[in-house]
C-alpha cells in the first residue's frame, strides 16, 4: 500500500469516531482516497452529521503529520489491503477503516486462535486468579489472549497470558501512545514484548468514556469466543458479550457465589442462556477446540 492511501485512512480516522455505520459503508464502498475526495468536493453536504464540517476539517489536516504521528511513537497502520488485517472484524456491522499498533505484527497471524477474556474493573480475589488461570491455561494450548487493557478482570488475563509467556493483546480505548489507565503503563510494555495494542483512533487521542463501548466490539469480534470472568448486573463486559453474540461468537461465563454482586452478571448470562458455563480451562478448551482455523 502506498503512504498516500495510508495516510488516507489516517485522515479518516481523524474524521470519523469508530463504529459509526454510515461511514464504515461509505468506506468499504468506495475506499479511502476516493472517500476522501467525495468529502473534499462536497458530496456529503447534506448529511445529517454535518458533511460541511466534515470538509472544512479535511482541509486544515496534514497528512503528512498524521503519518509523522504514527512513525513517532513506533506504531504501525493496518489495513484491509494488508495481508495480516483481521479478517474476524469484517463480521461487524461497522468495522473499523484501520488499526493502529504497537508491538510485535507476528501476533496478528496468531487472532485465528485468540480468546477473549474480560469482566469487572473491581474484581474479588477469586476472579483475579480465575482470569489468571484461565488466560495462562489458553496460552499454553496455543491460543492468544485478547482484553481491553483495563483494570481489574482485564489486567489479570494479560498478566497471566505474559506470566505464562503466550502472547497477549490490549485493545484500547484510546491512542496507543496516551494509554489509559496509565498505571498499568508497564503491563502495556510488557504485552508489547510479544504481543499488540491496538486501536481505532489515532495516536495521542485520550479515552473518553464513549470509546470504550464502541472498542468492545473489536474485544468481541478479533476473538474465537468470548469469556467473562465477574462482571456486574450492568456492566461494560455484559456489551462486550452481547457484542459476540450478535456475530455468533460463542460466549462462555464463570459462575462465582450467589452472594457476590461482582458475578451477578455472569449469573444473569448463564441465567438467560446467553453465554455457556465454564468452571475450569479444559473444559473452556474442549469447547473453543473447534473453532480454530
Amino acid at each position: 500500500m502506498s503512504e498516500a492511501e495510508r495516510a488516507a485512512h489516517l485522515a479518516l480516522l481523524a474524521l470519523f469516531e469508530g463504529g459509526n455505520e454510515y461511514w464504515s459503508d461509505q468506506y468499504l464502498q468506495f475506499g479511502a482516497e476516493e472517500l476522501l475526495l467525495r468529502i473534499k468536493e462536497g458530496s456529503y453536504t447534506q448529511h445529517k452529521q454535518s458533511g460541511w464540517k466534515l470538509a472544512s476539517t479535511l482541509e486544515v489536516l496534514d497528512l503528512e503529520k498524521l503519518l509523522d504521528q504514527v512513525a513517532a511513537c513506533d506504531a504501525f497502520v493496518v489495513t484491509r489491503k494488508d495481508a495480516d488485517w483481521p479478517v474476524a472484524l469484517d463480521d461487524l456491522k461497522a468495522p473499523p477503516i484501520a488499526l493502529i499498533c504497537r508491538g510485535s505484527r507476528g501476533s496478528l497471524s496468531e487472532m485465528k486462535r485468540s480468546l477473549s477474556i474480560v469482566g469487572t474493573r473491581n474484581p474479588t480475589d477469586y476472579g483475579v486468579r480465575i482470569a489468571g488461570d484461565f488466560a495462562a491455561g489458553a496460552v499454553d494450548r496455543g491460543w492468544s489472549v485478547v482484553s481491553g487493557g483495563a483494570f481489574g478482570i482485564d489486567s489479570a488475563a494479560h498478566r497471566g497470558a505474559i506470566l505464562a509467556e503466550g502472547q497477549t493483546i490490549a485493545i484500547l480505548g484510546s491512542g496507543v501512545n496516551a494509554v489509559f489507565p496509565s498505571g498499568n503503563d508497564r503491563l502495556f510494555r510488557e504485552i508489547m514484548d510479544n504481543g499488540l495494542l491496538i486501536s481505532e483512533v489515532l495516536p495521542g487521542v485520550h479515552a473518553i468514556p464513549a470509546r470504550f463501548l464502541i472498542r468492545n466490539r473489536l474485544i468481541a469480534a478479533i476473538s474465537r469466543a468470548t469469556v467473562v470472568v465477574e462482571a456486574a448486573f450492568r456492566s461494560g463486559s455484559l456489551r462486550t458479550a452481547r457484542d459476540a453474540a450478535e456475530i455468533f461468537r460463542p460466549v462462555f461465563a464463570v459462575p462465582g457465589p450467589i452472594t457476590s454482586p461482582t458475578s451477578d452478571g455472569c449469573h444473569r448470562l448463564i441465567g438467560e442462556r446467553s453465554a455457556e458455563i465454564v468452571t475450569s480451562v479444559s473444559d473452556l478448551m474442549e469447547l473453543v477446540g473447534p473453532l480454530a482455523y
